[in-house]
């Protein structure tokens, strides 16, 4: 059975939230609704919400002709891998109740996040949770019906029943994962774990996030602050370089005082890690992870190799940085403070949308008639209002089209947001045009490609066609930076990991003082402690107390990998023809029609080799020459 969660919709929260401009109707002005009712924004600038159902009430039809078609799952259920047709009609029928779940759950969730203080529409949402609860629990026999069944005969239902083609690599995953699902029996006792499972995760994040007293500390202006962790992460890059280094040793050793209590919570968190590994009978943590993505351990390892490898790029940087920043000494505690100052520059949301469709036109007329679709039939909630939720994100919806929620100021943190959002859009759009229902969804190892490689497509358009020197070092700097916090931080994050899970795995647990030490030594590693570029001090050795992603088992690479395929796949498009745009067309048609690395096969980039990180870190360390020719000709200019 496809193990594609089509009952949620995927959504991609960015949280790039800026001040918004002042309303005007000069068009060169960014309008300021965030005081505005939802009701009373201007209709032009929301989604096309109807596009999924005319009314609420239609919404409300469709909910109760799925609530009945859930409650005869099991009678129409009965004897569905009989014969082919019997298995088609009954892999249809689901396909329906899917197919609507996702448009009830889309129609009630873009609107409670346009207007998060209307009751109806997450009343609706509650609703929509306790219906999905019920769909999954009725569908528990369908793993033990197919391996019943067997890879033979299945093979022998798609000879007579080509309808059932769609189905066929949903089918081969649970075929090839034979020997890991457990009978139905098992399942059950464990899945009972559920209960407790992720009581490690939510205790820690409660702990940093709420109970953990917040410290109290004057700043150099005199003025005086609690330390919670939303203002550590305004503060920790504070313009006064005294101030960041008295958030960030203030910040971590009263973080201190948990260590051993946050420890314990990790310790537990891994262990479940090897629970869920053994039961399922993987060799490691790592195998359990990445088999059912069908993903060498390999790539994993190579990934880490390859990016220790490549330190010198980053350490040029940090050093550039720390040459812009004016010290004598780079320390960790200026690790988040801008190398750049920020430039004033806005753009309203007509230019936009030209600079978008401009960037994009390497990827020929289909990629931009989608982009205008986008544009001219409300698949975008463009500006803030009161009441709406803050961030960004993308959410395609098989049989309507994608929607994207945006909260627009013109900086130029939102326009390049703008074009992520579009990235994940196009992606499932290209993929809903070619795909089955059954195979449109892409898996997490692939969803953030799209979205970066727009990134990329945008700064080198502006590189390119700007003309202010400060301007492009800003955009520079900020690529320079993301790269480091994806690639470089965590690919570090991503080792620390690895450490974590052998410890455990070899029988021992996790302690303060091992994490401590661990930590310490990578971070140090990473940013070049021994040889002089970053000083890294004891006080950042608890960083990994704050991490909520090590209880994700082995989430964090993907970032990494994500971000190195991304850079990849620009370098072959930008220098690359028809064949090439081809290719990465491809990849965003291909959906979860195929696993994850034969998809970026398809574009021609093989992440079982060391190609795609050396484009990657060449074009990293490219950008890194650029950024020191501009402050050289700046630097004679007199403006730094």
């Amino acid at each position: 059975m496809n193990k594609k969660s089509a009952l949620l919709c995927i959504v991609l929260i960015v949280s790039l939230l800026l001040p918004v401009g002042a309303d005007s109707k000069n068009k060169k002005e960014i309008p300021d609704y965030s005081m505005t009712a939802r009701k009373d924004v201007p209709v032009e600038y929301t989604w096309k919400i109807e596009d999924i159902f005319p009314t609420a009430d239609e919404w409300k039809k469709e909910k109760e002709r799925i609530i009945k078609k859930i409650g005869e799952v099991e009678n129409v259920g009965k004897d569905w891998t009989a014969s082919p047709q019997k298995m088609l009609d009954f892999l249809q029928y689901l396909d329906d109740i899917q197919k609507t779940a996702e448009k009830l759950y889309s129609y009630a969730g873009h609107q409670a996040n346009a207007d998060m203080g209307s009751p109806v529409f997450q009343q609706m949402k509650g609703e929509l949770q306790v219906i999905f609860v019920q769909m999954r629990s009725k569908l528990a026999f369908m793993n033990d019906d197919i391996l019943e069944l067997g890879e033979e005969k299945f093979k022998a239902y798609l000879e007579v029943k080509p309808g059932l083609e769609p189905y066929a690599f949903g089918m081969e995953q649970t075929f090839r994962e034979k020997e890991h699902i457990l009978s139905t029996e098992k399942q059950e006792i464990n899945s009972l774990t559920g209960l407790f499972s992720g009581a490690a995760a939510r205790a820690a994040r409660m702990l940093n996030d709420v109970e953990i007293p917040a410290p109290e500390l004057t700043l150099s202006d005199g003025n005086k602050i609690v330390l919670h962790r939303a203002n550590f992460i305004k503060y920790r890059d504070s313009k006064n370089a005294p101030d960041r280094t008295l958030v960030m040793h203030t910040y971590w050793k009263n973080h201190k005082k948990f260590e051993n209590t946050l420890a314990i919570l990790l310790d537990a968190g891994i262990k479940k890690d090897l629970f869920n590994a053994r039961v399922h009978k993987y060799k490691d943590c790592l195998d359990a992870r990445l088999f059912g993505d069908n993903i060498d351990p390999a790539v994993f390892h190579n990934l880490i190799k390859s990016v220790k490898a490549n330190l010198a790029p980053l350490h040029r940087y940090l050093d550039l940085k720390k040459e812009l920043l004016g010290f004598d000494k780079h320390i960790y505690e200026d690790i988040y403070a801008s190398a750049v100052k920020a430039v004033d520059k806005k753009y309203t949301w007509d230019e936009a949308e030209a600079i978008i469709l401009k960037m994009m036109k390497p990827l020929g007329k289909e990629y931009r008639q989608g982009l205008e679709r986008a544009f001219k039939n409300r698949w975008i909630d463009r500006y803030n209002n009161k009441g709406k939720q803050t961030g960004a994100y993308s959410g395609g919806l098989y049989g309507v089209h994608p929607y994207i929620k945006m909260n627009y100021n013109g900086s130029y943190a939102t326009l390049s947001t703008l074009a992520h959002e579009l990235g994940h859009a196009m992606h499932s759009y290209f993929s809903a045009k070619t795909q089955h229902f059954a195979e449109v969804e892409y898996p997490t190892f692939l969803a953030e490609i799209a979205s970066t490689f727009n990134e990329n497509i945008l700064m080198d358009y502006l590189l390119k066609n700007e003309k202010d020197d400060l301007f492009k070092l800003f955009i520079i700097d900020g690529f320079l930076n993301r790269f480091r916090g994806t690639v470089y931080r965590q690919t570090l994050f991503a080792e620390f990991e690895l450490a974590m899970h052998r410890r455990v795995e070899a029988g021992k647990a996790l302690t303060a003082k091992w994490l401590n030490k661990k930590y310490l030594e990578l971070t140090r590693f990473y940013y070049g402690h021994d040889k002089g570029i970053v000083e890294v001090g004891d006080f950042i050795q608890n960083e990994w107390a704050a991490v909520p992603h090590f209880f994700l088992n082995y989430y964090v690479y993907t970032y990494s990998t994500g971000m190195i395929a991304s850079q990849a796949l620009t370098e072959m498009v930008l220098k690359g023809g028809k064949a090439e745009r081809a290719k990465y067309l491809a990849f965003l048609s291909a959906g979860g029609s195929r696993y994850p690395l034969d998809t970026l096969k398809l574009a021609g980039v093989d992440m079982t080799t060391t190609a795609p990180s050396d484009a990657a870190f060449k074009r990293f360390d490219r950008m890194v020459s650029h950024m020191e020719k501009i402050v050289g000709k700046l630097k004679k200019q007199g403006k730094l």
